[in-house]
């Protein structure tokens, strides 16, 4: 099981291979993703940002069917602890609390850098880019 960052989602809907891969693998099975109730508002907070999908190649609508059928594909879970892991961006440690509560294993993200900074380490827990996690787990 893996946790998709938001900026994965937003590249796959944008049309970067590895990201759009990744959701491919998640749609088709071999991934599991895990979804959380923040991540969710994240998700939809960001799918709602027009200037960020100006030339997108999907419609908002479009989006929106893609992520009900990524939800679909999510194993969900509740967070009960706050183990608050430090990151640089307060608002990105809620994607580790889901990680560590699911007991994943990877965050899938393209801000690698600042998930490495955090102070509270999960040795089981690691981070790649969608382009590391496929070189690493697919044939």
């Amino acid at each position: 099981m893996i946790v998709v960052d938001t900026n994965v989602f937003v590249g796959a809907c944008l049309g970067v291979g590895a990201s759009a891969r990744i959701i491919e693998l998640c749609l088709q099975g071999p991934l599991r993703p895990i979804m959380g109730s923040a991540l969710l508002f994240e998700y939809e907070d960001v799918l709602a940002r027009p200037a960020l999908f100006a030339d997108c190649r999907l419609s908002a609508a479009e989006r929106d069917e893609l992520l009900d059928i990524f939800l679909a594909r999510c194993t969900w879970t509740k967070t009960y602890f706050a183990w608050r892991p430090n990151l640089r961006d307060e608002a990105d440690n809620h994607v580790v609390e889901l990680a560590v509560a699911a007991g994943a294993s990877h965050i899938v993200t393209w801000n690698v850098r600042d998930f490495a900074a955090m102070e509270l380490r999960f040795p089981a827990l690691r981070l790649a880019t969608p382009a590391q996690f496929l070189k690493e787990h697919t044939p």
